[in-house]
């Protein structure tokens, strides 16, 4: 039984039709998953940062007719929210998971997360060939930090600091193939991973 990895019946799920359909298979498929890679992150990242950190699993609420596109769990240091700050993700849409820190539209620490940003260039230069940069966290779109140049990567910095709507998270990605989504064991590790190059951002 899977606990933690997402199975092909998970990114199945987006193909259902209708609202109440598949909002009823995520509930009944990934949710549950979500709440414990809520419970197990959260204590990873408090336990890595030293500050305390709370899951917030989607709840799509706000939806009315269209059925969502993604789900995840986020992780911020925040109990009540996670929007306002720089914040992890943990979740997928119907053509892979994703990993995620970043800072969203809605966050007024935009500026200082982007000033923060562009004196660790370098830092971000670093992260792995195999990681994402992404600019709209609605979207399924993404860069590999392997195509994304020097003149970009500033760019998509003083985007997030300049625009009103400016995002920009890092991260990875997993297509249903991919092998961290065999098992459990293998999926924490690799978030495990994937998280402490994500925290040399902050």
């Amino acid at each position: 039984m899977a606990n933690y990895h997402f199975t092909t019946k998970d990114f199945e799920v987006f193909n259902i039709d209708g609202l109440e359909p598949r909002m009823a298979a995520l509930i009944d498929h990934i949710r549950p998953k979500l709440n414990n890679l809520g419970t197990h992150m959260s204590a990873f990242l408090t336990e890595h940062t030293g500050d305390v950190y709370y899951p917030h699993v989607a709840k799509h609420l706000r939806r009315k007719t269209n059925p969502p596109n993604d789900t995840w769990v986020a992780f911020a240091t925040h109990k009540r929210g996670y929007k306002m700050l720089p914040h992890f993700q943990i979740g997928l849409f119907g053509s892979h998971a994703f990993v995620l820190y970043g800072v969203i539209y809605e966050s007024p620490e935009k500026a200082n997360v982007a000033e923060l940003w562009q004196q660790k260039q370098q830092t971000l230069r670093a992260l792995p060939e195999d990681f994402i940069m992404k600019k709209d966290h609605m979207k399924e779109d993404y860069t590999l930090m392997r195509d994304v140049t020097d003149e970009e990567l500033t760019a998509a910095v003083r985007r997030l600091k300049e625009v009103k709507n400016g995002e920009l998270l890092f991260g990875k990605v997993y297509p249903p193939e991919h092998p961290a989504l065999k098992s459990d064991q293998a999926f924490i590790n690799e978030l495990e991973e994937t998280f402490l190059k994500l925290i040399d951002l902050q």
